[in-house]
């Protein structure tokens, strides 16, 4: 059975004290490590490796295989259905890169202003919804905004914030966007690496997600559902693959159909292996189990916080909202990349500071009031982060790691 277990686990870094500790990575939210599975996968692939698709030689012809049956992996993962298409990308950007570009023209996108960049900035003719205060008022802003629509229109939206770890409504979204005639996008960076997702089971027409937070760095992600406007739509990538036929003249050719249309060049076969392997290792894991624990990390490390003056966990839905194991505090006093650095160099524990490429949500949270008293403090924000490597004892040093940089 492919491994969960992640390399490096027991990464070892020096203090400045001289004592050697184990590394402490809590920024899973940027990037996971990569789990055995994946290294497995690609390590195996490698003695075999040739060009998938265009070739007859036996390297070709196995590698055309795998690359298809990472395909179904990854089909079976997000429950894609008989009419839908699964196609292959770099990461989410690119994968909701692609589908903005295969929109029929005058498509309306709706989209409320907590999205990260990936799935905010690529939209055509976008109509931006403001942040709401519950799940509820989210409801509600998107039918009102259904209502006065015309012509074809999507909603798309995140499972899973990736600045509060929140789990956005998908589900009763989606029903009022139906409802309406509204597709719906699901973009699924951060929810799919803590939580089972399905097309189905959102109520999505696509989805996307990326393999270098999945525990597969090797550069693929996945952009899945519904085949009708990906195979009307100009291909993303022009080139070998995508076309079918190509005659003498300058526009005589045919595209191909399907996940060719937009996998021009030369596929990533070990990214897409990698991420099938990973895809496979979760679908036979005990999810509840994996869930229970990063919940009972999660409920201790903000009992711990709740505890520590001049800083102020961010919320969009409140605090008692369901959440991924992810949780950004406003520093009342202090930079946050300061002490990130901090962290780091001196307890060996690595958080991210910033604005996480989502510079409206981490403005909107920290100008009305939602971070507490950091409106009027440094920009951004401290940010930690859970995955499968993470443990009570790391959640217990950051916690002392934080009172000694805080000065609490």
């Amino acid at each position: 059975m492919p491994s969960l277990d992640i390399l490096g686990d027991d990464l070892k870094v020096a203090l400045p004290s001289g004592e050697v500790v184990r590394f402490a990575h809590l920024d899973y939210a940027a990037s996971a490590p990569c789990a055995r599975a994946a290294a497995d996968a690609v390590q195996d692939l490698l003695p075999r490796y040739g060009s998938v698709h265009r070739g007859t030689g036996v390297r070709s012809r196995g590698s055309t295989l795998a690359y298809e049956l990472a395909r179904d992996v990854v089909a079976e993962f997000v429950g894609a259905r008989a009419s839908d298409t699964v196609i292959f990308t770099r990461n989410t950007t690119d994968a909701l890169n692609l589908l903005a570009r295969a929109l029929p023209p005058g498509t309306t996108t709706i989209q409320f202003e907590g999205e990260h960049h990936a799935n905010l900035l690529p939209w055509p003719n976008p109509l931006r919804l403001p942040l709401p205060a519950s799940a509820g008022d989210a409801v509600t802003a998107l039918r009102q905004a259904c209502e006065g629509l015309t012509g074809p229109a999507v909603l798309t939206v995140t499972g899973a914030s990736n600045v509060t770890g929140e789990v956005w409504p998908v589900r009763e979204l989606a029903e009022v966007a139906r409802a309406h005639g509204v597709r719906v996008i699901v973009d699924a960076a951060q929810l799919a690496p803590h939580a089972p997702v399905s097309l189905d089971g959102l109520g999505a027409d696509y989805l996307a997600f990326s393999g270098h937070k999945l525990y597969a760095p090797f550069g693929a992600g996945v952009l899945a559902g519904r085949a009708d406007w990906l195979d009307a739509a100009e291909p993303y990538l022009a080139g070998g693959g995508a076309s079918a036929v190509v005659g003498d003249r300058p526009g005589d050719l045919t595209w191909a159909t399907g996940p060719a249309r937009h996998e021009g060049g030369t596929p990533n076969l070990p990214g897409a292996v990698a991420l099938a392997a990973v895809c496979e290792a979760l679908d036979a894991a005990d999810r509840a189990a994996l869930h229970a624990h990063e919940q009972e990390l999660l409920a201790g490390l903000r009992v711990g916080l709740a505890d520590l003056p001049g800083a102020t966990e961010v919320s969009v839905f409140g605090p008692d909202h369901p959440r991924v194991g992810i949780v950004s505090l406003a520093l009342d006093a202090s930079d946050p990349a300061a002490v990130a650095r901090r962290l780091d160099a001196e307890h060996g524990i690595g958080v991210r500071a910033g604005q996480f490429c989502a510079h409206p949500l981490v403005r909107r949270l920290t100008r009305d009031g939602r971070a507490g008293s950091c409106g009027d403090g440094p920009p951004g924000l401290l940010r930690i982060s859970f995955g499968l490597g993470s443990t009570a004892e790391d959640t217990t040093r950051l916690l002392a790691g934080l009172r000694a940089v805080l000065g609490t």
